[in-house]
């Protein structure tokens, strides 16, 4: 059932995502609920950042998290994860194999976790906070200046905020819904979508503070092997973000490091970062833009970059849903990590 209490006061209008999400939680009623988990002020306004779960409430089903918005300017990011929830949505009313695949795994959606930085037009949050660079993580290594994380001040870009300080609500409400409904899981996988690196769009998994292997690093290959041979097409770069760059306060390094202490726990956190350098390439005018450095301005672009990521979210959701058939049992883990070292760290061990 919808749960509606603590609903913000703030009009539809005044966000369309707020108001498509609006939509499809009243369609969604019967099979879907809805958490308020925290409200954000932005001037005079207050803005909701909720949840939206539904599929089995067994605490052994696997389960999917998709998230989108934590970077304000990132519109597409929010609008890809609302693209996959209204597919849901929609299917629910007719797709008997989805109710189905609904009845072994769980599926959580926070599709704008930063509303009040989408309404001010700013990577950050209304109290400048970069979110992404919010956790209680530092890099031991060396990072870029100021993209890499600085709390010099919140007039500049990249802001983690003040050392000791408590996380940011939009941060902290974030760990909480992951905390209680993936990391409580055996096995889970997270996608963060954002947009803003390159002219390929990328898949990153951790660490992003520190060049070293995580402990799955032979499930994230399997999972990449299988994405290979599933669709051989596909454009996503899989690898890990420290071969991009190093940060600190990353949230989903803290997160996985979290569920890492937690015996018997399979948590892949996988960021989604979109190339928007190739929109800005096919249309130069966009890069006077803001929004348009960072989102698809042209719609039959933005069009195709919704139809082919709903896709690889499906295709996410069904390895979870099936991951019993492709996690490497404990003999062939040492395989995959072999191939993972050296197709992601060279000869690094």
């Amino acid at each position: 059932m919808i749960t509606l209490q603590g609903f913000s006061s703030v009009t539809p209008t005044e966000l369309p995502e707020l108001e498509e999400l609006q939509q499809l939680a009243e369609l969604g009623a019967p099979w879907m609920e809805r958490r308020l988990l925290c409200e954000v002020d932005a001037g005079e306004r207050r803005f909701p950042v909720h949840a939206y779960v539904l599929g089995s409430q067994r605490p052994d089903a696997p389960a999917v998290g998709i998230f989108g918005g934590v970077h304000g300017l990132e519109r597409i990011g929010a609008e890809v994860a609302i693209a996959y929830l209204r597919s849901i949505v929609m299917r629910l009313q007719w797709d008997l194999s989805l109710h189905r695949m609904l009845e072994s795994m769980r599926l959580v959606f926070v599709p704008l976790v930063n509303p009040g930085g989408l309404w001010l037009g700013t990577r950050a949050n209304p109290r400048g906070v970069d979110l992404m660079r919010n956790a209680p993580v530092d890099s031991a290594e060396r990072v870029p200046y100021l993209i890499g994380g600085q709390r010099i001040s919140a007039a500049l870009p990249w802001y983690r905020g003040a050392k000791n300080a408590q996380m940011e609500c939009e941060s902290a409400a974030l760990c909480r819904i992951v905390e209680s409904e993936l990391l409580a899981r055996p096995f889970s996988i997270s996608v963060d979508c954002h947009s803003g690196f390159g002219m390929s769009d990328r898949v990153w998994f951790p660490f992003a503070h520190t060049g070293r292997p995580i402990a799955h690093l032979p499930e994230v290959h399997a999972f990449a092997e299988i994405l290979d041979q599933t669709l051989p097409h596909h454009r996503y770069v899989l690898e890990p973000q420290s071969r991009q760059y190093l940060t600190h306060g990353d949230l989903w390094d803290h997160l996985y490091m979290s569920a890492s202490q937690r015996a018997g726990t399979v948590f892949l956190p996988m960021t989604l970062e979109m190339g928007s350098w190739l929109w800005v390439r096919k249309n130069p005018l966009q890069f006077f833009s803001r929004a348009g450095i960072f989102n698809p301005v042209i719609e039959h672009r933005r069009q195709r970059v919704l139809r082919r990521h709903v896709g690889w979210l499906d295709f996410v959701t069904r390895a979870v849903c099936s991951h019993e058939r492709w996690v490497p049992a404990r003999p062939q883990r040492a395989g995959h990590r072999a191939s993972a070292l050296a197709r992601w760290y060279g000869a690094r061990a």
